[in-house]
């Protein structure tokens, strides 16, 4: 009787966890089976749900109940902090399943080269969101000392800095805040927030929701300048095209021919500005100097040699995020992802590196919302079975599940499971429920690993 295909997904946050539902809904699931295995360096599973999303977006959290319902299945097993390469490399990881897909996302700032970027005040947006989010491996406290902040970048993350450090500590005690985050927030002095974007409403990135979400604050007021409201050929043609676009456009316009009221923390959206330095005396940062653009008739905006100089001691930059290289597989280092085709890992020269997937970040970059990742993961799986019916795979010297669990424990590797996430799961809602919030997070991995009874 043929044993089950045996695959190992690295990485188990959605990306991964939508490729593993794949898998399970195939036809090879039927017959003659899928045996899974998810390999999550974090102590605890969802990677950017749990610690890339902001505690105040509840709705986003709740795809979490969804990927439950993968990780719930018979034929998937969990290994918690287990690190790649570290703890377990390609070719251990080659002598234990027919196929490896890589799910590993992207944590790091991408870089802005711009003098003063290294100035003390001057910070990545992935930084501080892991702080928030009470990731263990970062440190339990942030400088909040700047009363007046720039954030530099017009996406989903930028609005989440802003917002955040717009929001008051008591705002956002109701969420799953750890106690050393409340802390922190609590000592916050930022009552002035500037976003800086280098092009107009049009090209904003957005989401329309969550930019109107700023303003539900009674504590944020938001405010847009109307000569910041511009548009060309370009703008015009991407706002017909683009509903979300068009939607995140219409907000703005609003927000800026009304009158500035009178909420305590002002949050300010600029256009057309385009960082060209940070500026710094001893060492610290103590402004940030923009050149005013212009749009050329495309979209895209031009230098117009004028250039302002904004009071703020605190920069985020919140330009995109990058994933880690991966040791043993190509890396396209200006994209910052695996080449691949459909999924299947391409080394130089074109050919397949055999039995290697990837899919979510790593394999296209960081861009797109969560939900977007699942066609990447239908598409590198569909390819992944087409492999195995065309005897494309290779065959591993060990796949029975156990080999694993011995591997794992004769290299003594404390690792958490699925049932040890509803046991973490369990002691943070305990946490949260005295104080009747839903859950209060977790920080120190020594706890996550004990509550997990790992």
């Amino acid at each position: 009787m043929p044993r089950p295909l045996r695959v190992a997904i690295v990485g188990a946050g959605p990306a991964g966890i939508y490729a593993a539902d794949a898998l399970l809904k195939s036809e090879v699931a039927a017959d003659p089976g899928v045996s899974i295995d998810l390999f999550e360096r974090m102590p605890a599973p969802f990677g950017l749900i749990r610690y890339g999303v902001a505690p105040d977006h509840p709705r986003i959290k709740g795809i979490i109940t969804a990927l439950h319902q993968v990780l719930d299945k018979p034929q998937i097993r969990l290994f918690g902090n287990v690190d790649y390469p570290t703890d377990i490399s390609l070719d251990d990881l080659r002598a234990f399943y027919d196929a490896v897909i890589f799910s590993t996302g992207a944590m790091a700032d991408r870089e802005l080269p711009i003098p003063g970027i290294d100035l003390d005040g001057s910070y990545g947006a992935a930084d501080f969101v892991s702080w928030y989010d009470g990731h263990p491996d970062v440190p339990r406290t942030w400088p909040l000392e700047a009363e007046k902040v720039a954030v530099l970048g017009v996406g989903n993350v930028a609005l989440d800095v802003a917002r955040i450090l717009a929001k008051t500590a008591d705002e956002l005690l109701p969420t799953e805040i750890p106690p050393n985050v409340y802390d922190g927030l609590k000592a916050n002095k930022a009552v002035e927030i500037h976003v800086f974007g280098r092009r107009g409403p049009a090209q904003a990135k957005f989401s329309p929701m969550e930019l109107r979400e700023l303003d539900h604050s009674p504590n944020i007021e938001v405010i847009v300048d109307p000569e910041d409201i511009d548009y060309d050929e370009g703008s015009i043609e991407t706002r017909r095209g683009n509903k979300q676009a068009d939607m995140v456009a219409k907000t703005l316009e609003n927000w800026a021919i009304r009158d500035v009221g009178n909420r305590p923390h002002k949050l300010f959206l600029h256009f057309f500005e385009s960082p060209v330095e940070i500026l710094g005396e001893d060492g610290k940062v103590v402004g940030l100097r923009t050149e005013r653009t212009a749009l050329d008739g495309t979209g895209n905006v031009k230098g117009t040699g004028e250039f302002k100089d904004w009071d703020v001691t605190a920069v985020y930059r919140a330009v995109g995020y990058l994933s880690e290289k991966l040791p043993k597989l190509p890396w396209d280092i200006d994209s910052g992802t695996v080449p691949d085709e459909g999924g299947r890992v391409i080394e130089e020269g074109g050919t397949h590196l055999q039995s290697t997937y990837v899919t979510g970040w790593i394999r296209r970059g960081p861009v797109g919302l969560i939900g977007h990742t699942k066609g990447d993961a239908n598409e590198t799986v569909a390819n992944l079975l087409d492999d195995y019916a065309g005897g494309r795979l290779h065959t591993p010297a060990t796949p029975e599940p156990e080999a694993v669990d011995a591997f794992l424990a004769e290299r003594n590797i404390r690792f958490t499971t699925w049932e040890g996430w509803y046991k973490l799961d369990a002691a943070e809602r305990a946490l949260g429920e005295p104080q009747g919030r839903d859950r209060v997070k977790i920080v120190e991995r020594e706890d996550m690993l004990r509550e997990s009874g790992a």
